[in-house]
């Protein structure tokens, strides 16, 4: 199995940093893992960022997912991919990539996860947890009982994928999330809109690694 971080930080298109910003502030606070998530730009300024993010990556010794963009693998040095498209045919991305890469995907369903799993992904973002702004859906919010319920299927049918809640989550959350017997948590909205976004990002990470249960 791969090496996958407890706390996945999520870069985000917002006004008052770029996304070359949010990784470095991430990484001076030692974030271990950064998802790059830019659906608004060319292939030639996402490569612009992307490898001026996996720079600031390599100098802290950070994984560096990309948000969908397969097309880019190898043109950048990229550790893995997101794909947020709940259809993807994980099979097929896998033969494209090969088996270095770390390929996670994102889920709302127990049918989802346990498609996820049985195609060979390394880790999957469940949610919405909660309300966001950061990607706005208008899928049902699976709040603490929702992991809990999931968790204890996937068990049941001997069903082993690292999972990551993800939406609208607070540091106030982490504790009881952790508790259900998730993997993992990532965050993008409650780091970057935060006063202090390095204190933030380390409140979450001492949270996240004192509550695992796993």
């Amino acid at each position: 199995m791969k090496y996958i971080e407890k706390l996945h930080y999520i870069t985000h298109d917002i006004p008052h940093l770029s996304h070359i910003e949010q990784a470095q502030l991430a990484c001076e606070a030692g974030a271990k893992w950064i998802q790059y998530r830019c659906l608004s730009k060319s292939d030639e300024a996402l490569l612009q960022d992307i490898n001026a993010i996996a720079e600031i990556c390599d100098d802290w010794g950070t994984t560096l997912i990309v948000t969908d963009h397969v097309h880019l693998n190898g043109k950048a040095d990229i550790q893995g991919f997101h794909i947020e498209d709940m259809n993807a045919d994980f099979i097929a991305l896998r033969k494209l990539v090969g088996n270095d890469i770390t390929l996670g995907g994102s889920a709302n369903t127990l049918e989802n996860l346990i498609r996820l799993a049985k195609e060979g992904a390394d880790y999957a973002g469940y949610g919405p947890f909660g309300a966001t702004e950061t990607k706005p859906n208008n899928y049902q919010h699976l709040g603490f009982e929702g992991y809990q319920q999931v968790v204890k299927a996937l068990k049941a049918q001997a069903i082993n994928i690292p999972i990551l809640a993800v939406g609208g989550i607070k540091t106030y959350d982490v504790e009881a999330l952790m508790q259900t017997g998730i993997y993992g948590i990532a965050v993008s909205g409650a780091i970057n809109f935060a006063d202090d976004f390095i204190e933030a990002y380390q409140d979450f990470y001492t949270l996240v690694k004192e509550s695992a249960v796993n």
